[in-house]
C-alpha cells in the first residue's frame, strides 16, 4: 500500500511539470493523474459481467472504458480484444501510468485489460466473486499470461 502511496504522489507531482523539449507528450500529467487518481477511487467496486457502471459493478473492459469516458472523454470499444487495437502499442519497458496493459486469461489473446499505475502495478476488475483491486504484473499469474500494451492519447 506504501508502494501505491507514494506513486500516487510522484504522479501529483509529475503533473506539475511541462513535457519540455526531448520529451515524451503521451498525456499531460494532469490527464495521468486524472485516470490513475480516478481509477483507485473505484476500487472495491464489484466486479460484474457486462458492467460498466461504479454503482453496479464492472468487468474489465467496461472498468477501463468507464475510466477513460470519465476522465478524458474518450469512448472505448467494449471489449478487451477490440481496446487492444486502439492507440500505438508500448513495450513493457516503456509503460507509463495510464497505459493499457492486456492479458490472455482465456485461452485468448487479449481477453483481460487493466490500467497500468507504474512500478509494475496495475487496475483492473479481475473475475466474478471479486472486486476492483490492484495487481502486480510481476505476480506469476499475470506475467505468464502478459500480451501487450497500448497507449490512447486523449
Amino acid at each position: 500500500m506504501q508502494k501505491i502511496l507514494a506513486l500516487l504522489l510522484i504522479t501529483l507531482l509529475a503533473g506539475c511539470q511541462s513535457a519540455g523539449p526531448g520529451r515524451s507528450a503521451h498525456f499531460s500529467g494532469s490527464s495521468t493523474n486524472e485516470i490513475t487518481s480516478y481509477a483507485l477511487s473505484l476500487q472495491g467496486t464489484p466486479y460484474k459481467y457486462g458492467g460498466n457502471s461504479p454503482s453496479t459493478g464492472f468487468d474489465c473492459s467496461g472498468f477501463v472504458s468507464h475510466v477513460y469516458k470519465h476522465t478524458l472523454g474518450k469512448s472505448l470499444p467494449r471489449s478487451s480484444e477490440a481496446i487492444s487495437r486502439v492507440g500505438v502499442a508500448e513495450k513493457a519497458s516503456a509503460l507509463k501510468p495510464g497505459d493499457l496493459v492486456f492479458f490472455n486469461t482465456l485461452h485468448k489473446s487479449y481477453s483481460h485489460v487493466g490500467i497500468y499505475l507504474g512500478e509494475g502495478q496495475f487496475i483492473h476488475a479481475p473475475s466474478s466473486g471479486k472486486a476492483v483491486s490492484i495487481a502486480s504484473m510481476d505476480e506469476e499469474y499475470w506475467s505468464k499470461r502478459y500480451n501487450g500494451a497500448r497507449r490512447i492519447r486523449p
